[in-house]
């Protein structure tokens, strides 16, 4: 079954994201615990551009 063309079923935002993701281990039982807070994906962003914004030297 193939999508039809602009469809808005599906991940959609307005703000285009890197095609790679970011991966981390975490201690047995985060994942679960992560997963179960509210807007958990968009406050781990927020929280990681916090961490970042004084770094000069991204590469």
């Amino acid at each position: 079954m193939t999508f039809k063309k602009n469809h808005k079923l599906g991940f959609t935002s307005d703000r285009p994201f890197d095609k790679d993701p970011v991966c981390f281990k975490v201690l047995p039982g985060v994942k679960q615990k992560l997963k179960a807070v509210p807007d958990w994906q968009e406050r781990l962003r927020e929280f990681v551009n916090e961490l970042i914004k004084d770094v000069d030297n991204c590469q």
